[in-house]
C-alpha cells in the first residue's frame, strides 16, 4: 500500500485487466503497521482495500512490511492475529513478514500457529555484500520455522552486477551515494571472484549472485527494468554453484565492507 500510495498496487490492477492475459499471476503485497493502525481488524481491512485496488477476490501472499514501533509498538501481536485472519477467512493463501528479526520470528511463528496459519516467509535485505542474516540469526530462525527467507536487494542495487566502473557512470538519485569510487573499489576482489566463475560457468554476475542466494536456502527477489534483464534473471535458475564455489564466495565476500542495512531490522 505505501508504493505509491496504493498506485502501485492500482497500476498492476490496470495491467492485469488490460494484458488479457490467461495465466495465473501470484500476487503479493504488504500491510503497513502505520501509526493509526492499531488493531487486529485493521490487517484484513487493509487487505480487502488492497485487493479491491488490484482487481482480485485473493492474494497469493499477504505480508506486514514492518514491525510496529513507536505508537504501534504494543499493537504487534493484534497484527498477527490481524494476519491470521486474513489467512482464514480467504483473503490471501499465505501470510508473511518483512524486516522481522530472529527473536520477532519466532515469536510470530507461535503466534500464528495458534490460529492454525504457518509463517510463510520473511523479507528482508540479503545479499553476497549484505550478509547479515547469517550473523544475527534471521536465517536459522527462519529455518528453524520453516518460514522462507525472502531476499530483496539480492543484487545489492546492481552493485553486484558489475556494470558500474570506477571513474565510469554512475546512478543518479537516491542510490548515488552508495556508487561512488571508493566503494567500487572495496567490491572489486569480490567482483573478481565472480568474474572468474561467470568465465568458467558461462553466466553472469548477476546470475551467481542470485544463484548464491538460492544456494543459502532463500528466495530472492531482483528488481528489472526491461525484457533483457528478465532474461538475465531467468538464467539464475536451474543450476547450482559448487559448494567450493560458494565458499569462494563466502570467504571473499565476508572480507568486504557490508552494505547498509534498514533501520527496520534492529526494531
Amino acid at each position: 500500500m505505501v508504493y505509491g500510495f496504493g498506485d502501485s498496487e492500482n497500476f498492476l490492477g490496470e495491467f492485469m485487466r488490460e494484458s488479457g492475459t490467461s495465466s495465473t499471476v501470484q500476487i503479493a503485497t504488504k500491510f503497513a503497521p502505520l501509526p493509526w493502525r492499531l488493531t487486529a481488524g485493521s490487517v484484513p481491512t487493509a487487505a480487502k482495500a488492497s485487493l479491491e485496488r488490484l482487481g482480485l477476490a485473493k492474494m497469493s501472499l499477504y505480508m506486514q512490511h514492518w514491525p510496529g514501533f513507536f505508537f504501534n509498538t504494543f499493537s504487534n501481536d493484534a497484527y498477527l492475529e490481524g494476519l491470521a485472519s486474513v489467512k482464514n477467512t480467504g483473503l490471501a493463501d499465505a501470510i508473511g513478514v518483512s524486516n522481522f528479526n530472529a527473536q520477532r520470528v519466532r515469536h510470530a511463528s507461535k503466534v500464528l500457529a495458534k490460529s492454525g496459519v504457518p509463517l510463510a516467509s520473511n523479507q528482508v535485505q540479503y545479499s553476497l555484500l549484505y550478509r547479515a542474516p547469517e550473523r544475527n540469526g534471521v536465517l536459522e530462525a527462519c529455518r528453524e520455522a520453516g518460514t522462507t527467507l525472502v531476499a530483496y536487494s539480492p543484487l545489492c542495487q546492481g552493485l553486484l552486477t558489475g556494470k558500474y566502473k570506477v571513474g565510469g557512470s554512475k546512478p543518479y538519485g537516491a542510490r548515488a551515494p552508495l556508487f561512488n569510487d571508493s566503494r567500487l573499489r572495496e567490491v572489486q576482489p569480490l567482483l573478481s571472484c565472480m568474474q572468474a566463475i561467470s568465465e568458467a560457468r558461462g553466466k553472469t554476475l548477476a546470475q551467481i549472485a542470485l544463484n548464491w542466494t538460492v544456494c543459502k536456502g532463500a528466495l530472492p527477489i531482483p528488481g528489472a527494468k526491461n525484457a533483457k534483464q528478465l532474461q538475465d534473471i531467468a538464467g539464475a535458475l536451474g543450476w547450482r554453484l559448487t559448494d567450493a564455489e560458494i565458499a569462494e564466495l563466502d570467504a571473499v565476500s565476508g572480507k568486504i565492507p557490508t552494505s547498509l542495512g534498514a533501520p527496520f531490522e534492529n526494531w
